[in-house]
């Protein structure tokens, strides 16, 4: 018989549902009543929330996380011929946004520890696109898995070669780095709302953060088919980006707990560390920094993987592997240049990397049970 039947959800959406319900049911009642399903004053008033919530001066909401990276690359003029570097141990997404516009993502290798781009293989990248090329014009980090990227050696490492650096926080967006919330760096941070993310709305969602009041103006329009500021004319070809009302509406009901949800994501990854440390690599957090723990992802040998996964399955426990085809090895993307690396330390997380069940409402004994259950498997 399995430990746990029905199985656990992997992320407990239903949780949070039942602390918000009352207050998530009277929002998006009252967008309904009102009838502005679109631009509605509660996007707006989500916007300054988010703007004061991790201290910049322009938050822009949008469709989708990706949507918000490729608003961002359009206010830019990335186009063809240019190359955009990127890590290939992340979602899709990052590269997909670049391609889309008819650039050239060129992938870089990512740290051992923190899974993040690492800084140190970025020239390896600009000489692989330039030797094929291309421009190089910018950088784009992921905070993988809610760990920050080490923002001060990438700038250090764009501003040498003269590029831009745009700030993928779709996983790591309420995260801390070096006493400074995810948001104000680079020229531009990007985040998702997908419902799975740490603050997720019922759908699809994105926002653009900025301190730059020039570029606050380009993303508004661009997110509205390039209408201009009088909405008489299109200044630029646009897309259709906007967030729906009835998401921001949930996502200021999501935002007020959403430090309180931080800190028990922390006090939940410092319990897995120290239940796995003896039998598994657990992730580690620098010490000027906060995590928001969108997965917890530990590391196996390549040959305990499957098995763990399986004997977890077995006891109702569910995992993920992400990602065990790195973006530079998906058919889509099979052509774009890779580091002259050859991205070894990308390679070796595909075969390792595991996360457990991680959200603010996983309780001790249901942890404890996860934890005793991986041990005996690593055993």
């Amino acid at each position: 018989m399995t430990r746990f039947d029905p199985p656990l959800p992997f992320i407990d959406l239903a949780a949070q549902r039942r602390r918000l319900g009352p207050a998530l049911d009277e929002a998006i009642l009252k967008v309904v009543h009102a009838g502005a399903y679109i631009l509605g004053p509660e996007v707006a008033e989500f916007e300054t929330a988010l703007a004061d919530f991790c201290g910049a001066r322009h938050v822009v909401s949008c469709s989708d996380g990706t949507d918000a990276i490729a608003l961002c690359l359009m206010a830019k003029g990335v186009g063809p011929g240019h190359a955009v570097v990127c890590p290939s141990f992340t979602y899709t997404a990052t590269a997909e946004a670049v391609a889309r516009l008819g650039a050239t993502p060129v992938f870089a290798d990512v740290e051992d520890v923190t899974f993040n781009l690492d800084p140190a293989g970025i020239p390896a990248a600009l000489a692989t696109a330039r030797a094929a090329g291309l421009e190089p014009v910018g950088v784009i980090p992921v905070d993988l898995f809610g760990h920050p990227a080490d923002y001060d050696a990438l700038a250090a490492v764009c501003a040498e070669h003269g590029l831009w650096m745009l700030a993928d926080s779709a996983q790591g967006f309420g995260a801390t780095y070096r006493g400074r919330r995810l948001g104000t760096f680079g020229f531009a941070t990007t985040t998702s709302f997908f419902p799975a993310k740490p603050l997720g709305c019922f759908g699809d969602g994105g926002a653009i953060v900025t301190d730059d009041d020039g570029l606050d103006a380009v993303l508004r329009s661009l997110r509205f088919h390039g209408l201009s500021a009088d909405r008489q004319d299109n200044d630029r070809v646009g897309l259709t980006g906007r967030l729906d009302t009835i998401q921001a509406a949930v996502l200021l009901q999501k935002l007020a707990i959403f430090d309180d949800e931080i800190a028990a994501r922390g006090r939940i990854a410092d319990r897995y560390a120290a239940g796995l440390a003896d039998v598994a690599s657990v992730p580690t957090v620098a010490a000027d920094c906060v995590s928001v723990w969108a997965q917890y992802t530990i590391r196996v040998a390549p040959e305990r993987r499957a098995s763990l996964a399986a004997h977890l399955k077995a006891a109702g426990i569910p995992t993920a592997i992400y990602y065990a085809r790195p973006v530079h090895r998906q058919g889509a993307y099979a052509a774009c240049p890779v580091a002259g690396n050859g991205l070894p330390v990308t390679e070796r997380l595909s075969t390792e990397a595991i996360s457990l069940p991680m959200h603010p409402y996983l309780d001790e004994a249901t942890q404890d049970a996860i934890v005793e259950e991986v041990r005996a498997a690593l055993a």
